[in-house]
Formats: structure tokens, sequence, C-alpha cells
């Protein structure tokens, strides 16, 4: 069955917003219900793939947000939210992924940058890998970069100055490399 042109009628852009708004309120279960015949009619439209997309994620259900996104973001490889969530579905939680799936992350993140280098918190969260990896000097520089795009980024504050501590002692002859404890890692 060939997709039907996107409607962008009153209806189909009220789905949209209504969704957004559920998402908003941390309803994602209630967002899923209103988007899936969407995204069924129309399954390359990249605002429908990116609300359901989010929908899923915060549900957990990473593989079906995957699923949802990775095609649509390939049509659309210049759409950095596509990318963003697409890295996310990827990841899942941070603290139980695995090498895989943080490259897989790493790579989505790394094409949203290229669509957007300024896209909201992807160096953030690109830090966060490389920090939980114990690259630090490469998670010192991508949360240094996340204050250059927003300074008021009190997270990514917290970790340049956390990582430069950690880096600065083991750079100290005789000092253990350090890495942050389970309850620095957030």
């Amino acid at each position: 069955m060939a997709e039907q042109p996107l409607p962008h009628t009153g209806d189909y852009r009220q789905a949209l917003n209504a969704s957004a708004r559920l998402l908003n309120a941390n309803r994602p279960g209630e967002a899923v219900v209103l988007l899936e015949p969407l995204h069924t009619q129309h399954p390359h439209d990249p605002d429908i793939a990116i609300n359901l997309g989010g929908a899923l994620i915060l549900q957990r259900k990473w593989d079906r947000a995957v699923h949802v996104l990775l095609p649509v973001a390939r049509q659309n490889m210049q759409n950095a939210m596509l990318w963003v969530n697409l890295a996310a579905a990827y990841l899942g939680r941070l603290e139980i992924s695995g090498p895989k799936q943080q490259q897989q992350a790493i790579n989505a993140y790394e094409q949203a940058l290229r669509a957007d280098p300024k896209a909201p918190n992807v160096h953030y969260h690109l830090g966060l890998i490389y920090k939980e990896q114990g690259n630090l000097a490469q998670a010192s520089a991508l949360f240094q970069r996340a204050l250059e795009i927003n300074p008021k980024d009190k997270d990514a504050r917290h970790w340049v100055d956390r990582l430069s501590k950690l880096i600065v002692a083991a750079a100290q002859p005789g000092t253990p490399h350090a890495q942050p404890s389970a309850d620095e890692s957030e």
C-alpha cells in the first residue's frame, strides 16, 4: 500500500500537538496510542517519528523506538532531533548499556552534530558516555563544549569541574588513576 500524502490538516496537526502535550505531561502511553495510527499511515514522517520515538523511549521501549526512528533518520540525515532520539533509543540506560549500544549512540549523536553542531545537550550526553567508558579527557572536552553552547548548563559545569580534578590527580606521580565513584556517576 502506497503511503498517503501527508495531510497537514487540522486533525494531523492537532494529533501531533496533543501528543507533544502528553509527552510534556509525562504521559507517554497516551501519546503512543495517539501516534501509532498516524505512524502506520505515514511511517516516514519525521515529526510523527520524533514524537512516537520519544514516547517509546520514555516507556523504556528502546528497541521499538529504534525501529520507528532508524528508517526515518536515514531518510532525513539533516534532522538533528531524529538522530538525538535515535541515540537515546540505542543507548537505553547508560549504566547498563554495553559497548555496542554506546557506540551506536555515539554514532547517532555524531550525526546529530553533523546536522546541527549546536544541537542541544548532544555534547553533554556524549560526555556522559565517554565518562562511563573511562575516557575522562574526551568527556571533559565534550562537557566543556556543552558549556560553550549553553553557559548556564549546571550539569556540564559540574562535570567539567569534577573531571578536571580527577585528571589533575591522575597526572600526579604515584597517584592511582581516579575514576568517578558510583555515587558521582549521574
